[in-house]
């Protein structure tokens, strides 16, 4: 496929919307905005607070490609054939009736995790596109393994960041119009608040990187990991983007959200203690050379499991939209090659007794 056939124009005004089309708004708002503000921070302000507003990483730099960057990768990029990966039946009265503490890929980063009488929902995206629109931007090739109309009711939902297949506006309508008398409870980063007040929905916490907030017995840590916003060409890096650590008494969970490979890891433990599960992106790593520094790929998701001392590890981020270059059955494949990584079927739901 070429490049012009690529680009097609019969497109929204703001995004190109093809295959890639996630990464389009931050690249054209780079393109607008340079590649990140060199003024110098406020010295009252955290370190990755920029004085203009926006966001950047602990090692004080935003990711940005240049749109030269863009049209060599669109330009040596391959086509992906998309697949659908084999799913289980939900066990509905499981999910509804958990006996412990356990937790259920629904797809891409979206997991049910059940811990000590909450139901916890990541990054949830129910729809068949990841796009602003509904009829371009990358479709879902592996459907939901379990409808909101099938989930048990959810107590939290956690957002990483406001990518389209992070924060899908149809899902969060849904999982609202399913529980309109008990609301679930939203914990989501710094600046991401006034989209949902936008949409009249009222239960939404911001937390910075490092807050944190309780829920009955369980503690909602926002932590930092290495990525980037945006959801249009003039909003780049203006909401901030998060991994959360849920500290239960029954387990330690981190979710990831989506990162790069950074030492972020190694200082959350060493700051609020090893974790005993890691729900972490194994996929949207290629090419290297262009993803690198937002997606780790599955060799270095392993690294992150070790760095945060977890004992158990499920991959996520892979199998569902085709984003990048790589296969999309690959990142299975060198996750089980881990040794560290699980990556078990749609659907399938997984004990975290200590008993299993």
């Amino acid at each position: 496929m070429n490049l012009s056939t690529r680009l097609n124009s019969t497109l929204p005004r703001e995004i190109l919307m093809f295959r890639k089309s996630l990464f389009l708004p931050a690249l054209v708002s780079s393109l607008i905005a340079g590649c990140g503000s060199t003024s110098q921070l406020d010295e009252n302000a955290p370190a990755h607070h920029r004085p203009d507003g926006t966001f950047v990483n602990t090692n004080g730099e935003a990711i940005s490609k240049s749109f030269g960057a863009l049209l060599k990768w669109q330009r040596e990029s391959p086509d992906v054939e998309p697949i659908t990966l084999p799913s289980v039946p939900p066990q509905l009265e499981n999910l509804n009736n958990p006996k412990a503490a356990q937790v259920t890929w629904i797809g891409h980063s979206t997991f049910l995790l059940q811990v000590d009488g909450l139901n916890i929902l990541t990054d949830p995206i129910f729809s068949d596109r990841a796009s602003p629109v509904n009829f371009a931007g990358p479709k879902r090739s592996t459907p939901p393994a379990i409808t909101v109309e099938q989930l048990p009711v959810i107590d939290i939902v956690l957002i990483s960041h406001n990518h389209y297949d992070h924060l899908d506006k149809d899902s969060v309508k849904a999982l609202d119009k399913k529980q309109p008398d008990n609301p679930p409870q939203y914990y989501v980063p710094l600046g991401q608040k006034a989209w949902f007040d936008k949409r009249g929905i009222e239960r939404v916490v911001e937390l910075d990187w490092w807050a944190s907030a309780a829920v009955e017995h369980v503690t909602v840590h926002a932590v930092p990991v290495q990525h980037w916003s945006s959801r249009s060409p003039f909003d780049r890096n203006k909401v901030l983007w998060a991994g959360f650590l849920i500290d239960s008494p029954s387990i330690r969970t981190l979710f990831v959200g989506d990162s790069g490979y950074s030492n972020d890891f190694k200082d959350i433990a060493a700051r609020l203690g090893e974790v005993d599960l890691a729900l972490v992106p194994i996929g949207a790593y290629d090419p290297r050379w262009f993803m690198k520094a937002a997606h780790m790929n599955p060799e270095e998701a392993r690294q992150v499991v070790l760095d945060v001392g977890a004992t158990r590890a499920i991959g996520m981020h892979w199998g569902t939209f085709s984003l990048t270059d790589e296969p999309m059955n690959e990142p299975g494949e060198r996750a089980d090659a881990t040794g560290v990584i699980e990556t078990p079927k749609p659907g399938q739901t997984i004990s975290l007794s200590v008993d299993d």
